[in-house]
């Protein structure tokens, strides 16, 4: 199976034939943070495909706030590219959980941990994010387990 790094470089490839401009320079983007991910210090040479969902999704939060900000200081032309960008990102990234779905999993993990209250936050937290890891977003998780553990 081919990992996500195989995939950019592919894909990088197909945008180039296609002249296909937003796409190619999104994915550029995407292989220049791989690869400082990949070199990093103390990385071991190699990045692996949960390292890479989490720069995805580091870079799809960047992209939707400069977005954000954008708007606000009304240059839509700036935004437009932003989400662009962003939602070439959002397809190497698996769907987002349902709220339903969401819950679901947080309460067997409540359950798993023996949270009993708000003073348990923190272990319901680490376990959260660690299973939850490109499948939900962090405030998304704060949120849900904060309205269960009330």
């Amino acid at each position: 199976m081919e990992t996500l790094f195989e995939q950019i470089n592919q894909d990088i490839k197909s945008a180039m034939l296609a002249r296909d401009k937003v796409t190619l320079e999104a994915l550029r983007g995407i292989k220049k943070e791989f690869l400082e991910a990949k070199t990093a210090k103390g990385g071991d040479g190699t990045l692996h495909d949960d390292q890479a969902l989490k720069v995805l999704q580091k870079m799809l939060k960047q992209r939707k706030e400069s977005a954000q900000i954008y708007t606000e200081q009304n240059r839509p032309d700036l935004a437009e590219g932003e989400l662009a960008e962003a939602a070439v990102i959002e397809r190497y990234l698996p769907a987002p959980m349902t709220d339903a779905e969401l819950e679901t999993v947080l309460r067997a993990i409540i359950a798993q941990v023996g949270a009993t209250g708000p003073q348990d936050m923190g272990k319901v937290m680490g376990t959260a994010t660690k299973q939850l890891a490109g499948k939900a977003d962090g405030r998304a998780i704060s949120d849900k387990v904060k309205a269960l553990l009330k």
